[in-house]
């Protein structure tokens, strides 16, 4: 081919052309880049994107957000928070983020308390919130928490050697009343002999274990308190009544005389076989279980009996296995079933109550929904066992329901599951001959192949 002046000409303005066109293509997809962004989460169980419960919370929240974090002139940790909150603004996007360098306003600083370099301050419909972590469970709670549109009291009855609600010895309920003061709720303990009614700001009304009889007035309180509509959560112990008998025949229930025994505990270690195991195949169909997977334990549970009713609408929250029974005789030694006079599974631990009911509200009837929780068992929230597998989660989703914010659970924290590659040894060993030996012999081949070939020629 005859190369012209003309020819090289043309060359020469194709290759201008093309590297205009390769400019232009370059700079129009960093404007597409720049106005639109697309992200996805390839991790075993999507750590970098909001759990469902966060994206539905946030759809309740219909006003703005405002998110101010007090972080020094430091890249990296503005850099972090701010990918974290964009996590939430994909999903709102009224959610507005200010940062504040903590050195430049000491005085406002010191007024709100704030500790930590990066801490978050949320602000919702005039109330604010604090956040010291970038943990979604924790930012998430803080949400819940705004999003409550009223203050939800529970009072504790105390007076007969209930459980404490805010006691730190083993039986205590301390640490899960801790869990549930991060979620928004209030707790007020009161004791019936001093009050002529439950406080009208109570939300649930909670029953914990009594050791000691309580008083014919006290219960027409707490009977009182349920006519009206009141929430109730009672945590039974087997054994005594101490006086609340009233309380069951209203309620139409009753419980089983003796304690639940499960060997099935032997299977994971548990030789106690007093500590009943519920399973995800056992909890029943209901709200507060409605995708539940955890495993809960109940120490030295008693078991429920649900009669029939023409004012509440009862069903089981907790059951028990076929393996089990309610042991009558005391507890010592080689426990056995006597068919006799002990009752074989499956057995109800949990249960709850429903109604409907009209109430007078300001001189106005309205129709309210009545909830009341029972479980014949007290220690699965105290401090020695809160923490086992699911028993926190479960008594929060337990508050949540009957204070009707059914929509708030309990986020568990995610996990990096996939942060190690998990293979058998037959596969590794395969892996370590195919680039220890075979990879490298193929590539020497290769080589003295090339090079034979190239002095052929």
């Amino acid at each position: 081919m005859l190369i012209t002046a003309k020819t090289r000409l043309q060359s020469r303005l194709n290759s201008i052309i093309m590297f205009v066109l390769l400019l232009t293509v370059v700079g129009l997809l960093a404007w597409v880049s720049n106005q639109h962004n697309a992200q996805y989460d390839w991790t075993a169980n999507g750590r970098h994107t909001l759990s469902k419960a966060s994206r539905d919370l946030l759809a309740q929240m219909p006003d703005k957000i405002e998110v101010i974090s007090y972080a020094r002139e430091n890249q990296l940790l503005r850099t972090a928070i701010k990918d974290f909150i964009s996590k939430y603004q994909r999903h709102k996007p009224d959610i507005k983020l200010h940062f504040i360098n903590p050195d430049a306003v000491p005085d406002e600083v010191r007024n709100l308390g704030i500790s930590v370099d990066g801490e978050i301050i949320i602000r919702y419909q005039d109330r604010s919130e604090h956040v010291r972590s970038d943990e979604e469970q924790v930012f998430t709670n803080a949400l819940q928490r705004l999003a409550r549109n009223q203050e939800s009291w529970i009072a504790f009855i105390e007076g007969h050697g209930e459980r404490r609600a805010l006691g730190k010895a083993n039986h205590d309920l301390g640490e899960w009343i801790g869990q549930l003061f991060n979620q928004g709720f209030e707790v007020q303990p009161i004791n019936l002999a001093d009050i002529q009614a439950v406080p009208d700001n109570t939300s649930i009304l909670v029953i914990a274990g009594p050791r000691i009889d309580y008083l014919p007035g006290e219960v027409e309180i707490i009977q009182t308190y349920i006519n009206n509509g009141g929430n109730l959560l009672w945590l039974h112990e087997p054994g005594e009544m101490y006086g609340l008998e009233a309380i069951a025949e209203q309620l139409a229930m009753s419980f089983y005389e003796g304690a639940i025994i499960d060997y099935a505990g032997q299977l994971i270690g548990i030789n106690d076989p007093t500590i009943s195991l519920i399973t995800e195949s056992l909890y029943a169909e209901h709200p507060i279980t409605e995708q539940f997977q955890f495993t809960t334990l109940y120490p030295l549970a008693g078991a429920i009996e649900i009669k029939e009713s023409e004012i509440w609408n009862s069903r089981p929250i907790l059951k028990t296995g076929d393996h089990t029974w309610v042991e009558t005789a005391k507890l010592q030694g080689t426990v056995d079933y006597d068919e006799d006079v002990d009752t074989i599974g499956p057995l109800t631990i949990g249960a709850s109550f429903e109604r409907e009911l009209e109430i007078e509200d300001a001189e106005e009837l309205v129709t309210k929904q009545q909830r009341i929780v029972i479980i014949a068992d007290g220690d699965f929230l105290s401090n020695t066992y809160l923490a086992n597998s699911g028993n926190n989660e479960l008594g929060t989703r337990i508050i949540n329901w009957l204070s009707s914010d059914d929509e708030f659970i309990s986020i568990p924290p995610k996990v990096a599951a996939d942060t190690q590659l998990d293979m058998s040894s037959t596969t590794l060993g395969a892996m370590g001959i195919v680039f220890l030996f075979i990879l490298p012999a193929g590539l020497i081949v290769t080589g003295i192949t090339t090079g034979i070939r190239r002095k052929k020629k």
